[in-house]
């Protein structure tokens, strides 16, 4: 049977750290046999997880033999990795064991150095907090997991749901994973990454700047065929110098910034009016259905009749 320790960091997140428990206790072989065994393990006796105070029936020594080891996340991103569980953690990557984080839980298990070098991912909201505090990691925010073998990381949340049956399947094919994530009532492979989840705001701009006033006029004329030299001749400059303010004050180029709020429009009148695809690829600028469906699938993961779906 195989084993999975789930571990209890001090201010664990309750639903990260019972989506593993859920997932992997109740997994059936064809025969009826259970598939894993689960053990919950803390550093300390009690464990702050919020809403409430939890006691592990498993210390740190429940990660020896472990075939594989959960690592939640945790409310405070910042809080240090206690000496014990980074060695705890080292030593059992040493060993071989497979090592999967869920949601912000990439941010302890980066603490340890493991992840370093590899294509993680994380909840979308902490993605920059995390390629910030971490550089050597290749953060992809768009995707709902990364398998890298023995390291594992999973998007926010319900995301942690698709990693585990990933990992069931890894371990007992397709029929069991399948069994599992019916009676989690999931499918066992869902369309599209995290990106359809993400809001896309426009980039911050700073009150009183000097691309304050043209953005404003971009994002009423966003139905408009605009080029960066329309764009320049607005704002009385040449595009050279538009690129480069672009650049400096919004960390992205004109038109991609164009792009991105087209898409933010689209996802808006996607969610709240019946318009066809087609209507709303044109009032937000684009010039063919086609082009409109192409762009929205390659921002956000999914084509804009699911997207609808999922939102509307």
């Amino acid at each position: 049977m195989h084993t999975v320790a789930v571990l209890a960091l001090d201010q664990v997140i309750p639903f990260d750290l019972s989506t593993p428990i859920e997932v992997f206790s109740r997994s059936r072989l064809p025969d009826g046999r259970p598939g894993y065994q689960v053990r919950v393990c803390a550093e300390r006796d009690e464990v702050d997880a919020g809403a409430f105070t939890l006691r592990a029936p498993w210390g740190l020594e429940g990660l020896q033999g472990a075939d594989t080891i959960i690592v939640p996340g945790v409310a405070d991103l910042t809080a240090p990795l206690p000496p014990a569980v980074h060695d705890a953690l080292r030593s059992a990557a040493a060993d071989g064991t497979r090592i999967a984080s869920i949601c912000v839980g990439t941010f302890p298990l980066a603490e340890t150095g493991l992840l370093d070098g590899l294509r993680v991912t994380t909840h979308w909201r902490a993605a920059g907090l995390l390629a910030a505090a971490h550089p050597d990691l290749d953060v992809d925010p768009d995707v709902l997991y990364v398998d890298n073998g023995q390291l594992l990381t999973s998007a926010g949340a319900a995301a942690g749901m698709d990693l585990c049956l990933h990992m069931i399947r890894r371990d007992y094919g397709s029929a069991v994973a399948a069994d599992a994530a019916r009676l989690s009532v999931m499918p066992l492979e869902r369309e599209g990454g995290q990106a359809q989840f993400i809001v896309h705001d426009h980039a911050p701009t700073p009150q009183g700047s000097e691309l304050e006033t043209l953005l404003t006029w971009l994002r009423e004329n966003l139905a408009r065929d605009l080029t960066l030299a329309d764009i320049a001749e607005r704002a009385g400059t040449s595009t050279r110098t538009l690129i480069r303010r672009f650049r400096d004050q919004t960390g992205t180029t004109p038109l991609q910034w164009l792009h991105r709020a087209r898409i933010r429009q689209a996802q808006h009148l996607l969610e709240t009016t019946e318009h066809s695809v087609e209507r709303i690829g044109s009032q937000v600028g684009f010039g063919s259905p086609t082009t409109f469906r192409d762009r929205f699938k390659r921002t956000t993961g999914v084509s804009p009749q699911t997207y609808r779906r999922t939102f509307s």
